[in-house]
């Protein structure tokens, strides 16, 4: 997202004196996001309903594309509100982030879901992570480890495609980035969810990891989502963001080019 696009969106840097108010953006975001996210899946691994039948798996995605509308309209003119490892990478090496604040975006990031991992261990007690491992994501029963890469590969892909295309575009309106954004990433969740758990994120799938101990295939969970990132961030900005869409003639722009011919 790019300050230049009434700073909603914003993926430039800020100025040097706002880094560690933005890494504290990154920070809170990735927590409160995370934290949305995992607990809804611990609540429903756990059968705690809120009122009636216990939450299924379509509030999974939920709970995280919501919360990352929200976020995105809170923050991302202050940090760029990225809240995950495979965006901030994706976007430097497309040029777009610094990569001066990588490093501060990372630990943030890391930092906030190892935090929102010990919030949900501490309001669901100690079922929650030895029975719901806190929400942590593994392959599913069944699934190769080539799916699961192929999975995390292709819905960060589509994630990071869509911010991208919506956060770094000028021609994009401004109040269209949020609700893009969070959309994406809850349909992302929904696909890649009966696959490999549907993280999309190394810091929301190392999170809970840490927490509740459990690294069962933690690799696959760093280096896919980072490769979607990455090959979806450069598609978008070296080749097709360098063009518009067809637009048809009138009558009076035909007049002129054939006056010009």
């Amino acid at each position: 997202m790019d300050a230049g696009k009434n700073q909603q969106a914003g993926y430039t840097a800020a100025p040097k004196t706002n880094l560690w108010r933005a890494v504290t953006a990154e920070f809170i975001g990735t927590f409160l996001l995370v934290l949305a996210g995992t607990s809804v899946a611990v609540a429903a691994v756990l059968n705690r309903p809120i009122a009636g039948p216990a939450l299924n798996s379509l509030a999974v995605g939920l709970a995280f594309g919501l919360m990352l509308v929200a976020l995105v309209a809170a923050l991302g003119h202050i940090s760029g509100a990225h809240f995950n490892p495979a965006v901030t990478l994706g976007l430097s090496v497309a040029g777009k982030f610094p990569w001066r604040y990588v490093i501060g975006y990372l630990i943030a990031q890391f930092a906030g879901a190892i935090l929102a991992a010990l919030v949900v261990w501490g309001a669901f007690g100690h079922a929650a992570r030895t029975t719901a491992a806190l929400g942590a994501t593994f392959p599913t029963p069944g699934t190769g480890i080539w799916q699961a890469i192929l999975m995390e590969v292709v819905i960060t892909f589509l994630l990071v495609f869509v911010i991208t295309a919506v956060a770094t575009d000028r021609r994009v309106p401004a109040p269209v980035v949020a609700p893009a954004i969070g959309f994406a990433l809850g349909v992302a969740v929904l696909i890649g969810g009966p696959v490999s758990g549907g993280a999309v994120n190394p810091a929301r799938a190392l999170g809970p990891m840490i927490v509740a101990g459990r690294f069962t295939d933690f690799w696959i969970y760093l280096v896919a989502p980072v490769v979607g990132g990455i090959v979806a961030a450069l598609l978008y900005d070296r080749f097709i963001s360098r063009t518009s869409a067809p637009a048809i003639e009138t009558f009076e722009e035909r007049a002129e080019r054939r006056k010009a011919a």
